[in-house]
């Protein structure tokens, strides 16, 4: 079709940070398309110069406010494994249902405060308080326990402070925890279980768009990989965590402030969608039943359905939360102290999944254990070279299609991959001078 199109959305609402979508098509030929970022850059890498150990995680944090803790998470095992710091199986538990905890309260954000209104033809959440009060309230309630995990393991929900490199400064009493689970099970379960439900009666507005890519996450022999395990492309397989940089390729585009990233082909995609794409046989039963009450089945190459991939763990780390707090009493809570006595010093490399996708933080240790270089690799960062060829593919299949449903057809798909555009801007090269 021979057709003249150009749209800008100037600062994109319902994500976090600010991208503009921009695509030109002239005499039905497609120019351009694409997510443009236009946050400055960042200088996290460059704060860490010459600060200790004990402070990086702490700084690490402030990279987002949504995913601090899957920051310090990841600071701080990079940090123990370029100091050869051992860490008991009590901390690697509560590591885990922190993991949890956060991967809930963004994933319930994202699917209910961001993505729904689109699904029901609102601007925002805002007017759901009337239309929807129930659901509104449920989603609140949700966030409000996962929160509590934050607050009670970890000191707060946001930016937390008792989980330090070698365990925890303060470990959660038995009661606490489990208060946490009777709330999982009492509340955030059957919430969870009328979630999927909403995203049943809502799937049909789903846009029917596929595009085959290579979905990269973390992969764990024993369990569904949020906290731990090694990088999994859905193309090639397995590859160490400490050969992270051969798989993001980082490399500078003209219309975005912070890079893109490429492995087998010209894009990879990160975050809940990749994670079922790669580990979904070890999920349970009740997301699996979850899963397929909305009609998620494995190898699903629509993107749009990275929001029901997020409800689905949602079920799964409500059920695994429950898990994790039952073992731990079982095992004994034990008043640890931290293992803070290196017995290196040097490189490590660190990985987590955060809610949008695989995480990587590289720092290299002076002998007095303060950092002398770092590297910090964002989900947002890797996705956005994804986006664009979403984008690309997306815009022809549609284009018969009104200005207005074009827009909000690359709108939902942008939101779809629910991108921290802040976190992602660490364009510039970094190198310390002395």
């Amino acid at each position: 079709m021979s057709r003249d199109l150009n749209i800008k959305v100037h600062h994109l609402t319902r994500v976090e940070g600010h991208g503009n979508i921009v695509v030109n098509m002239k005499d039905g030929v497609l120019e351009k398309a694409h997510l443009s970022i236009v946050e400055p850059p960042r200088f996290f890498e460059a704060m860490l110069k010459g600060r200790s150990f004990h402070e990086a995680a702490i700084i690490t944090s402030r990279i987002c406010g949504i995913c601090s803790l899957g920051h310090q998470l990841t600071s701080l095992v990079t940090t123990e494994d370029a100091l050869g710091l051992e860490i008991s199986e009590q901390t690697r538990l509560l590591r885990k249902l922190l993991v949890h905890g956060a991967t809930m309260q963004s994933n319930i954000l994202h699917a209910y405060f961001l993505a729904a209104p689109d699904l029901l033809g609102a601007g925002s959440v805002f007017p759901l308080i009337a239309t929807h009060k129930d659901v509104v309230l449920r989603a609140l309630r949700m966030k409000r326990v996962a929160n509590d995990i934050g607050d009670i393991v970890s000191g707060r929900a946001v930016h937390p402070i008792t989980p330090v490199p070698g365990g925890f400064t303060r470990i959660p009493e038995k009661a606490e925890l489990l208060e946490i689970k009777r709330k999982l099970l009492e509340e955030t379960l059957p919430d969870g279980l009328e979630t999927v439900k909403t995203m049943q009666a809502l799937a049909g507005a789903i846009p029917q768009f596929e595009r085959e890519t290579e979905y990269i996450s973390l992969k764990n022999a024993d369990e569904y990989a949020l906290y731990e395990g090694a990088i999994f492309s859905s193309d090639s397989g397995s590859i160490p965590v400490k050969d992270y940089l051969d798989v993001t390729n980082e490399f500078v585009v003209d219309h975005s402030t912070s890079k893109h990233a490429r492995y087998n082909r010209n894009s990879y995609f990160v975050g809940a969608l990749a994670r079922w794409n790669n580990n979904h046989a070890q999920l349970g039963e009740e997301a699996l039943a979850a899963a397929e009450a909305m009609g998620l089945k494995p190898n699903c190459y629509n993107p749009y359905m990275n929001t029901i991939a997020q409800v689905v763990e949602v079920v799964h780390c409500v059920v695994d939360s429950v898990r994790i707090i039952d073992t731990l009493i079982a095992n004994g809570l034990k008043n640890e102290k931290p293992n803070q006595t290196p017995t290196r010093y040097g490189r490590g490399f660190g990985s987590n999944e955060v809610p949008r996708g695989i995480l990587f933080h590289d720092y290299t240790y002076d002998n007095k254990g303060n950092i002398i270089q770092a590297n910090c690799v964002i989900p947002t960062g890797q996705n956005l070279a994804n986006i664009d060829n979403d984008m690309l593919k997306l815009v022809p299949e549609i284009i018969n299609k009104s200005k207005e449903e074009i827009t909000l057809n690359l709108e939902m798909l942008v939101r779809a991959y629910d991108p921290c555009i802040s976190c992602s801007v660490h364009m510039l090269e970094v190198d310390f001078i002395e």
